[in-house]
């Protein structure tokens, strides 16, 4: 069964993005250290490369590693949008949850009007399920699929925004991951992958 993995990079007060969608403030440090820090990521994940930023990524060939489907909030969708772009990862299949979004805005999107969890459960369980499904964003729609995130890869920005979008923005519904591996790169940035603590038996 595909899990469902939330992929996001946060500040270190757990903000996505800014009180309006900004997110050019997370530092990349100097340019060989972004340099080096790009390549390692796109290297293992290059499916979260936008389809039109591949071919200057490197990884225009580059096969899906990891990921086989997209899931994305309005507000995530809106900044591929803002940009004329309709279809922001073509190499996957793109799901995105909105109740105003028209349905018919490109054929490669399939736009779910709502209940996202339930959503989840069915591509996890749809027969045939290949890769994994990548958590884009943003924090309402993450906080809406908790119960079925069934890993983290955060990378931590060494920067305080103060204000902004949550991670996970839903009810207060503690939920624990453990640390499966952690890597820090000299331009501050950390990234660490968690896994779901399997339920403790009563």
């Amino acid at each position: 069964m595909p899990k469902l993995v939330y992929y996001i990079g946060v500040s270190i007060d757990g903000r996505i993005a800014g009180p309006g969608g900004e997110f050019g403030f997370f530092p990349q440090g100097g340019e060989q250290q972004s340099a080096a820090y790009a390549a390692w990521m796109n290297e293992r994940y290059p499916e979260t490369v936008p389809t039109a930023h591949r071919a200057a990524a490197g990884v225009a060939d580059a096969p899906n590693r990891r990921f086989g489907t997209v899931l994305m909030g309005l507000g995530t969708y809106r900044l591929s949008l803002a940009d004329g772009v309709t279809s922001p990862y073509a190499h996957l299949r793109q799901y995105v949850v909105s109740g105003s979004l028209k349905p018919d805005t490109d054929p490669a999107v399939t736009v779910v009007p709502g209940d996202p969890l339930t959503l989840v459960r069915e591509l996890k369980h749809a027969p045939g399920a290949g890769p994994d499904l990548w958590l884009c964003g943003g924090g309402r729609l993450a906080g809406s699929v908790l119960p079925e995130i069934d890993e983290l890869l955060i990378k931590t920005y060494p920067v305080v925004a103060g204000a902004g979008i949550p991670m996970v923005d839903g009810a207060f519904d503690p939920t624990v991951f453990d640390v499966a591996e952690r890597t820090a790169f000299p331009n501050g940035v950390t990234l660490t992958r968690l896994t779901r603590r399997a339920a403790e038996s009563p």
